[in-house]
């Protein structure tokens, strides 16, 4: 019924190891229960000869660089060419993506980073899937819970989706650009190539193809700008 934010319509689903993860579902955050069993059953998959089992459910890509001060803790896969910098914090349920980057200080939990995602700099993503390419600005967090406890709405165009859980971050779509020091609210999902402005308090829908500026200013942005 919300085509613009179905998987299809958001993701390229080839993009991720978790691709199966998505068979037979609708929308993106319908699969945030499924992470942790799914890394299980995934990785005792894997090749031996291409990853490495770090600890309880944990597998690392060989070629995969991890700092010695990461912490992660499993159930986690770590995709091949991934970065994990000095100091993140991988608190279980993450599936990180091929040459994804997750930065100093950043922590994640309940994720799926898609292939070449970059969450580089101090950031938080919790309960949040984000698609091919995305990147998140130095300090932009995704805020999981709402702060009076009830189960996460969608605001969509004027009306409130109910997702049936009390904790849920962003769906961010493919090559989404989040500005620094910007906050993603319980519940926020955003189209395919939009961009969020820095210092952002984003709420709800923002369309693929358009720059969000700030809560009621969204505008579509042209294809001269898409390519750079």
């Amino acid at each position: 019924m919300y085509n613009d934010m179905q998987i299809s319509n958001m993701y390229d689903t080839t993009q991720t190891i978790a691709k199966e993860i998505f068979n037979g579902v609708t929308y993106p955050w319908e699969v945030l229960s499924k992470i942790g069993e799914f890394i299980i059953s995934l990785g005792n998959q894997l090749s031996e000869e291409e990853y490495d089992k770090a600890g309880e459910n944990i597998w690392i890509a060989k070629t995969a660089k991890v700092a010695p001060t990461a912490y992660i803790n499993g159930p986690a896969i770590i995709g091949k060419d991934a970065e994990i910098r000095h100091c993140a914090f991988i608190r279980g349920n993450a599936i990180i993506g091929e040459g994804a980057v997750v930065g100093n200080s950043t922590e994640l939990k309940n994720v799926i980073l898609f292939n070449k995602v970059q969450v580089p700099h101090y950031n938080y993503v919790g309960d949040s899937i984000l698609g091919y390419k995305a990147h998140m600005g130095a300090g932009a967090i995704t805020s999981n819970v709402k702060s009076d406890k009830t189960l996460v709405t969608i605001n969509y165009k004027g009306e409130k989706i109910k997702t049936g859980l009390k904790k849920m971050g962003a769906m961010l779509g493919d090559n989404v650009e989040v500005g620094c020091n910007s906050v993603l609210n319980p519940g926020t999902v955003v189209g395919k190539c939009a961009h969020v402005y820095p210092l952002s308090m984003v709420r709800g829908y923002v369309p693929e193809k358009s720059i969000y500026k700030k809560q009621g200013e969204i505008v579509s942005i042209n294809e001269n700008f898409l390519l750079g």
